[in-house]
């Protein structure tokens, strides 16, 4: 039987969700713990990759098992007590054998939160402190301009990409609370370090250190790739949720 699961995590201690050598990642962790219950390996796939010290609430990953009946809920129990105290299954649930969190995924939701404070104890991890005077009109009118289909080429570190780029925001919504600044992110898909570089050229305007206009070159898909070096920090991303 094939398992969808959600699970959030604090990505402070982990160096992203994919597996890599030598460095502590969500999905070991999580296979870790899968195959130790199991007593055997188990090999999960995400719905998509995190970066180190990103977080996420809504994250998907499946899994195959050779039982035909499980007790999802136990399970949930079970692997929860398990897993360290960052990192939380949310919910369980059978799916077809054919399902793929990440080919079948429709639409992506990710947060970037930012605290307008130069230092807070609270929350250094798990929001980005930003210490600049920002004109939060200009900013919510920056990231206007990434909404709709564009080649973001200038905005991800990926060297090649088999769609040139092309990826389609749906929305962007900015909400403002006193000092507490959300952005929410819905789209077909997000490359590597994207919403990090709208983010960080979205503040460099709001800063008047970046003219809308010089945005909207740098959105041109004719023009030569320049990848913009204005990039937010992780902890302020959260992947919210996955869509199917």
């Amino acid at each position: 039987m094939r398992i969808l699961a959600i699970v959030s995590y604090n990505g402070f201690n982990y160096q992203g969700w994919q597996k890599q050598p030598n460095a502590p990642t969500v999905q070991e962790t999580i296979e870790g713990v899968l195959s130790k219950y199991f007593n055997r390996p188990i090999v999960i796939y995400g719905a998509g990759r995190t970066d180190a010290g990103v977080h996420a609430l809504g994250q998907r990953f499946h899994f195959d098992i050779d039982e035909e009946t499980l007790d999802l809920d136990r399970l949930i129990y079970s692997i929860n007590c398990m897993l360290p105290e960052d990192i939380k299954i949310e919910d369980m649930e059978e799916v077809d054998l054919d399902f793929h969190c990440r080919y079948n995924a429709k639409e992506k939701v990710y947060g970037y939160n930012i605290l307008l404070d130069s230092k807070d104890p609270l929350f250094y991890h798990i929001m980005y402190l930003c210490p600049y005077n920002l004109d939060l009109d200009t900013l919510k009118d920056a990231l206007t301009h990434f909404i709709g289909k564009h080649n973001f080429k200038n905005f991800t570190s990926k060297e090649t990409d088999d769609d040139n780029f092309v990826r389609e925001i749906y929305d962007i919504d900015v909400n403002i609370n006193g000092k507490e600044v959300s952005v929410m992110f819905r789209g077909s898909g997000f490359m590597r370090y994207m919403i990090r570089y709208i983010i960080g050229t979205a503040i460099e305007a709001a800063r008047d250190r970046l003219t809308i206009e010089e945005i909207d070159e740098l959105l041109d898909e004719n023009s030569e790739r320049n990848i913009v070096s204005y990039k937010a920090p992780a902890c302020g991303l959260v992947l919210l949720d996955v869509v199917y």
